[in-house]
């Protein structure tokens, strides 16, 4: 594959690349480092394989991938005590390889590095150098909403940029909440006499409750190890309203995993109803926009491919 092929590859249903002129320089590099960060909590569920796909498409560009399993930054989000969520992480390490990450992907705990002496001493470096505003500001899409913000909140960026510090890491991938922060490590990074990584954002997915974003905290999300019949349950359940297109978490995803596999999308409809349809992408939006084709046609059309889709990921975990 050319340069030009592998950065298509690479840039493909992200929402940005800063920039993509390291990005190419980066490729160059004999060792590369592609790195993204997770809290372990709860289920792993599509809006986390939003990111692992794109994981995916690095690994096969040549970089080495890490995954840091963040253990201490879920503990500072008061995800739950240190050995909850020490087990979680486990779990969560399974998945991202039933997902499709290679054996050679590196996962790492948070803990086994952070609490050293030369970490504590730099993220005490990047606090000289980070507004308390800017610091709260870049959490604003990632902790849990609150009347009163603890401490840990503004710690919480500080170590994020210093894990990249010491992850060696050439490139940061990330959802859209993710930004802030990475701005946060691209602007001060270089204080600290290292080079700033290049970063990637991939979309965030809406809940299935119509919300800004998936997420296990508020059982708005299908997992990637839900059975069938959970699946089709909370897809039928999910916010889908008639002929809207935008924000619309049932095409959403199909758009991010039906399509990504396949072509056309089958929807099975009794005759009475006007029968089949196998449709693609551009006629689905089409149709479903144009109210043409009823909401629950698309729910249970999602829900048998996306069954489909996910078979592989729930046998490599059975």
């Amino acid at each position: 594959m050319n340069k030009n092929s592998v950065l298509s590859t690479i840039e493909q249903g992200t929402l940005e690349v800063i920039t993509p002129e390291e990005l190419e320089a980066k490729l160059e590099k004999d060792e590369k480092t592609a790195y993204i960060g997770y809290e372990p909590s709860g289920k792993v569920h599509l809006g986390h394989a939003i990111t692992v796909k794109k994981m995916i498409d690095l690994q096969k560009a040549g970089f080495r991938i890490k995954i840091l399993l963040a253990d201490l930054h879920a503990y500072l989000n008061g995800k739950g005590s240190l050995e909850e969520i020490e087990e979680i992480a486990e779990y969560n390490k399974r998945c991202f390889r039933a997902l499709g990450l290679s054996e050679d992907t590196e996962f790492i705990l948070g803990s086994s590095f952070q609490t050293r002496e030369d970490y504590t001493m730099n993220v005490y470096q990047l606090a000289l150098s980070t507004t308390l505003t800017r610091a709260r500001r870049s959490m604003a899409q990632i902790t849990r909403s609150a009347e009163d913000h603890q401490v840990a909140e503004v710690i919480y960026p500080l170590m994020q940029v210093v894990d990249m510090l010491f992850l060696e890491v050439d490139l940061a991938v990330g959802g859209m909440e993710q930004r802030k922060i990475h701005m946060l490590a691209r602007d001060n990074l270089p204080k600290l006499g290292f080079h700033s990584p290049v970063c990637i954002h991939t979309p965030l997915l809406h809940g299935t409750d119509g919300s800004d974003k998936m997420s296990s905290s508020k059982e708005n999300f299908i997992a990637i190890d839900d059975e069938p019949a959970v699946i089709r349950e909370k897809i039928k359940k999910s916010y889908c309203p008639a002929g809207e297109v935008e924000g619309n978490p049932v095409l959403e995803i199909a758009h991010h995993f039906i399509f990504s596999e396949m072509d056309t999308l089958l929807i099975e409809r009794p005759e009475k109803f006007g029968g089949n349809l196998e449709l693609s992408q551009e006629e689905l939006l089409k149709m479903y926009g144009a109210g043409d084709l009823h909401p629950l046609d698309l729910k249970n059309g999602v829900a048998e491919c996306l069954i489909q889709v996910l078979e592989p990921v729930r046998n490599y975990l059975q």
